[in-house]
């Protein structure tokens, strides 16, 4: 079984790759999106999003990061493959499944699931700009606002040459209300050859055996689980128990010297608000912390919380 770091933009940047990977569990992670539209993009833009590149294309504990790319154009997204690579990622991702608006109007993302044969020219020109032993794989929702296409545009991903697909089991119009629909992952696998990974609300390892047995997928891609339970993933290879809160609140405190000492010192309050908000889902502790916390803005009276909650 291969577990994956799904990417989530603005929340699984590299410090949240490196925190999550450390405790352990994935065996890959995919970047935030880079965005391409009409050029080849500088190479400090791949290094900003994916400064694992400087790592040989690995979070510090060794988890391989493929750099994801979004965009419309086949000739454009061949070329920003290429710098990838030649920086040393150890792939290249195709994202056709964000649901952003912003993205979707700039013709980016979940909205290309409309045009099959952008999809299968997209994947082709990048298949072919690469070396054949780097993988290129794709993530797809299921549709835009229905499924009507969910089979088409997985053949026409796997015909252009993919190596792997990522489905979120839902459409761009169903965004991330439960439930997810891991039974359509299953009949898309009956019309391809190529590995798949099902994703899309496995927030526990009951779920994560669920969506299996009805995706028929053994690898699994998690996102906001994660968030919500950062050793979700060796839950789910290993039956491990869910970290306890102290343990988790001690976590906390690490990720606040990343971000703190890191380059995103001055967003850590509301970054730290943030991930309350996923934790609440698992940990009743976590509204008591958001309370606390809400209204303070020094990183400092927020690590200081931290701390005693973890009984440091």
């Amino acid at each position: 079984m291969k577990v994956m770091l799904a990417p989530m933009e603005g929340v699984v940047d590299h410090l949240m790759r490196d925190m999550l990977t450390r405790v352990g569990g994935f065996d890959q992670c995919v970047t935030e999106f880079v965005r391409v539209v009409d050029q080849k993009l500088p190479k400090k833009t791949f290094y900003r999003l994916c400064p694992e590149l400087y790592n040989g294309g690995k979070t510090p504990s060794g988890i391989p990061v493929r750099v994801q790319l979004l965009g419309q154009h086949p000739e454009w997204l061949a070329e920003n493959a290429q710098t990838a690579v030649e920086l040393g990622s150890p792939g290249v991702d195709l994202n056709f499944g964000c649901p952003a608006k912003t993205v979707n109007k700039s013709k980016g993302g979940a909205v290309l699931l409309k045009e099959t044969q952008t999809l299968y020219d997209i994947v082709k020109a990048v298949r072919d700009a690469v070396p054949s032993d780097i993988p290129v794989s794709a993530k797809i929702r299921l549709g835009f606002e229905d499924k009507s296409l969910a089979i088409d545009n997985a053949v026409a991903i796997t015909e252009a040459g993919a190596s792997e697909l990522v489905v979120h089991a839902r459409t761009k119009t169903e965004g991330y209300k439960p439930p997810a629909y891991w039974d359509w992952i299953a009949k898309i696998k009956q019309h391809t050859d190529i590995p798949l990974v099902a994703n899309g609300e496995i927030w526990n390892s009951a779920d994560a055996k669920r969506c299996q047995d009805e995706s028929g997928c053994t690898n699994l891609m998690i996102g906001r689980g994660a968030l919500a339970m950062p050793n979700l993933a060796l839950c789910i290879k290993s039956d491990k128990a869910p970290m306890p809160w102290t343990e988790l609140a001690a976590l906390l405190i690490q990720y606040s010297g990343y971000e703190i000492f890191g380059d995103k010192g001055k967003y850590y309050p509301n970054r730290i608000k943030q991930w309350c908000g996923y934790l609440k889902r698992q940990y009743p502790e976590a509204d008591v912390l958001f309370n606390d916390i809400r209204r303070l803005t020094k990183s400092q009276d927020i690590v200081d919380v931290l701390a005693r909650q973890a009984d440091i």
